[in-house]
């Protein structure tokens, strides 16, 4: 149940800001009941071990990220699941968010939902990587949102290649996206949005 409602209102092309996604989760604890501490605690630890997961499977991949991300400000890193059937689907993932500087952590979520005919599952991993900490700190408080940016592509190695194989989306925030073949050269991220997860903070 949970991110369900958030989905309906994202795929009637509803805006659902950082706050509005507080109120759905409220309104769905209303509706399923908030959950227990055990269940606060498994999931924490649950994104714990995905978060790491993704960051091994980066590091195998393109070993020049862990030098990118030991010197950032912060990361963020997620696991996503995705289903399409016919003409609906949808994309949900948790993440976790790590201030380089403090060790502090945010527990994040991440919804799409996308149009289209189709059939299909998907499983992402993706890493954000903050060399400032304004950067960081926006994408903790005001959350992230791609609209029409799908088609941004990954920077080549040899023309950046502390950051080679991500993808520059903002002044000082890069993105590597790691899909079921390997590290994807092209950002397949639109319409997707990043928020606080306001039941494991």
């Amino acid at each position: 149940m949970k991110t369900t409602l958030a989905m309906i209102a994202f795929a009637l092309g509803l805006s659902v800001t950082p706050v509005d996604a507080q109120i759905l989760e409220r309104l769905e604890d209303a509706i399923t009941g908030p959950p227990s501490q055990a269940d606060i605690a498994a999931a924490r630890q649950e994104v714990q071990g995905a978060a790491q997961q993704a960051l091994s499977a980066l590091y195998a991949i393109a070993p020049s990220a862990r030098r990118s991300i030991d010197g950032a400000a912060g990361y963020a890193a997620f696991s996503t699941f995705g289903m399409k059937l016919m003409i609906a689907g949808g994309t949900s993932g948790k993440g976790l968010a790590v201030n380089r500087r403090t060790n502090s952590q945010t527990y994040m979520k991440m919804l799409e939902v996308q149009g289209g005919l189709g059939f299909g599952v998907n499983k992402n991993q993706l890493i954000f990587v903050f060399t400032t900490e304004p950067a960081f700190s926006n994408f903790i408080n005001q959350g992230w949102e791609f609209g029409g940016q799908a088609g941004l592509s990954a920077i080549a190695g040899g023309q950046g290649e502390t950051f080679s194989g991500a993808v520059a989306i903002s002044p000082g925030v890069y993105l590597y996206q790691i899909t079921e073949t390997g590290l994807s050269a092209t950002l397949t991220l639109s319409g997707t949005k990043f928020f606080v997860d306001p039941n494991l903070n």
